[in-house]
């Protein structure tokens, strides 16, 4: 009887010592990665845990995987703060793995885009762009039917949310920005010179906000380009003096006057390639611009439109955004 006794003894404090390493809140104070790689064993998983200081014992997460069950996922982790044991034992089965948010909102070009990828983390702009223009084959499926050579990968970088490991390369990147490109213009039916539509679509995309406003705009250069009139946009002009790193934050008249291909008040026709990255509105404005017979448009006080057809009305209405503009400064 006193044998049973010290067995039933035993068997509370192992139960007690078990279910301290198990549910007893443990792992670092400060920010630590455990980086699991894909075909990692569970016993091998417990392993790196334990030796970067997010569990106990390797042995308690082994006994806890035999009684959950469940697949644990690569990826890598992120832990600031003691927790018990089933907590991370559920976030690797769940694969909640730790990743940098990377928001690009349309109109951004890739000077843009390079600067969002630096504040989050994700390595230097400079690398960003030269990578930007390295790897134009991840669009060379449009180049291809373009008589357009693209330089870099502007306009294809499709504005979104993404998602991505602190350890994801410029290439990386890009390349699931051009996937999600590939997707969006599957689903608008985008066909034919799709390097022309996007060019227009990224001219619509910095010219105007107003989504209703875009077919009438995208009609605009439609009618200027048939007319073999300059499409004069200002927004070619500052992408041609980013290119050229001369960019000094408004419009000189010496901007207007360069020579880049860029330069719409310059050259005819639509510039070389895109200008931004253009969202799902742009796109179906380039591909489906209004038709009108306006020739020119300026911005009211309030940040919309005013269309015109001929030349008189155009300048009535340059004068009357002026004239509100010094309005609202007084």
């Amino acid at each position: 009887m006193k044998f049973l006794g010290t067995l039933l003894l035993l068997a509370l404090i192992v139960l007690a010592l078990a279910g301290y390493v198990v549910y007893a809140p443990y792992g670092p104070s400060a920010e630590t990665f455990v980086d699991i790689a894909p075909g990692t064993g569970s016993k091998t998983i417990a392993t790196q845990l334990e030796r970067s200081g997010i569990i106990r014992s390797r042995f308690g997460f082994d006994l806890l995987r035999l009684k959950k069950g469940g697949t644990l996922k690569a990826g890598e982790y992120r832990f600031d703060h003691p927790v018990p044991m089933p907590e991370v034992y559920a976030r690797i089965v769940r694969g909640d793995v730790y990743s940098r948010t990377l928001t690009i909102p349309e109109g951004y070009n890739i000077f843009d885009i390079a600067q969002a990828v630096e504040a989050a983390g994700l390595g230097s702009r400079d690398a960003f762009l030269a990578a930007a223009r390295q790897h134009t084959e991840l669009i060379a499926e449009w180049a291809a039917n373009s008589d357009s050579k693209p330089e870099s990968l502007e306009g294809f970088l499709f504005p979104d949310t993404y998602h991505f490991s602190r350890h994801a390369t410029p290439e990386q990147i890009l390349t699931t920005m051009v996937h999600r490109f590939r997707q969006v213009s599957i689903q608008l039916g985008l066909t034919g010179d799709v390097f022309h539509t996007v060019t227009m679509a990224s001219l619509v995309e910095k010219e105007v906000r107003q989504d209703p406003e875009r077919p009438l705009v995208a009609g605009v250069f439609v009618n200027r380009l048939a007319k073999g009139m300059p499409l004069a946009t200002d927004p070619t002009v500052i992408y041609a003096a980013l290119l050229e790193n001369r960019w000094r934050g408004t419009i000189y008249a010496s901007d207007l006057q360069s020579p880049s291909p860029y330069n719409t008040y310059k050259h005819t026709g639509l510039p070389p390639g895109p200008i931004a990255n253009p969202g799902v509105a742009a796109l179906k404005a380039a591909i489906a611009p209004a038709q009108t017979d306006y020739l020119y448009f300026v911005s009211d006080a309030a940040g919309h439109s005013r269309f015109s057809a001929d030349l008189k009305e155009h300048a009535e209405q340059v004068q009357a955004y002026r004239q509100a503009e010094k309005a609202q400064q007084r």
